[in-house]
């Protein structure tokens, strides 16, 4: 009798063990992604983190942080890039995710006010809209073969993945972020409330410039993290600059 009673308690054990593991596993799954760090390499602006995610190894890069091999972390959500160049480490990445936030305890709630927290990143690349008292203040004189943005809004599918080019004045930049220049510009036209263009490009403009844009537009451009376009221009060259006039008309 005492020896059932052993062996009933501890099949009784070794069931809740496992049931306790696998509603642990389930919980998990829900609130978030996980991965074990394997590599750790810092840069200047980015940690870069060789993961373990499931059976599945990969890279992943955060904001500047203090990361340890072996830390469990988890993280909300990730933007895959391919083909990323780390000018820091003169070294490309086949793949690399970059990582909105991580943290040591499941994420719940996806920041919707921008990139920060643990690993949020430095600059937010993918806010869309501009003070609105920036708009009135811009007026742009353009000719009557010359595009508008309020023009790209409105044609939308008719510049879907076409070259077009573009003059405004720029009235935000994000720089080097993920690899790329994030340029906000506006000519003082709208529609339906548009009248900011959010631009990538690899050249340099600063605000109140006013520039001319040549690049493809791009439609329904979703980077994760929540953040989306309905219209962007990608890859884009300036074409000619005029550096900070005065364009309050």
């Amino acid at each position: 009798m005492k020896i059932f009673i052993f062996l009933l308690s501890v099949i009784m054990t070794v069931s809740c063990v496992r049931n306790n593991k696998e509603q642990n596993v389930e919980v998990q799954a829900k609130q978030g992604n996980v991965f074990e760090v394997s590599e750790v390499i810092q840069a200047s602006a980015y940690t870069y983190l060789k993961v373990k995610e499931n059976s599945d190894e990969k890279w992943m890069a955060v904001s500047k942080q203090d990361v340890q091999v072996g830390d469990v972390l988890y993280y909300d959500e990730a933007l895959q890039m391919t083909n990323f160049h780390s000018k820091d480490l003169d070294r490309t990445f086949e793949v690399v995710y970059f990582v909105n936030q991580i943290s040591e305890t499941p994420i719940l709630n996806h920041p919707a006010a921008g990139m920060r927290g643990m690993g949020g990143m430095t600059e937010d690349p993918h806010s869309e809209k501009i003070e609105s008292d920036k708009k009135s203040a811009i007026n742009l004189e353009k000719s009557g073969n010359e595009l508008t943005i309020a023009q790209i809004f409105e044609n939308r599918d008719q510049y879907s993945g076409k070259e077009v080019e573009i003059r405004g004045v720029v009235v935000k930049v994000n720089k080097q972020i993920m690899g790329k220049n994030w340029v906000h510009i506006q000519d003082g036209t709208e529609s339906n409330g548009n009248y900011d263009l959010t631009i990538t490009t690899q050249d340099l403009a600063e605000v109140n410039d006013e520039v001319s844009f040549k690049g493809k537009i791009t439609l329904n451009k979703d980077f994760g993290s929540g953040y989306s376009y309905e219209v962007i221009m990608e890859d884009a060259v300036v074409t000619s600059k005029a550096t900070a006039h005065n364009h309050n008309h």
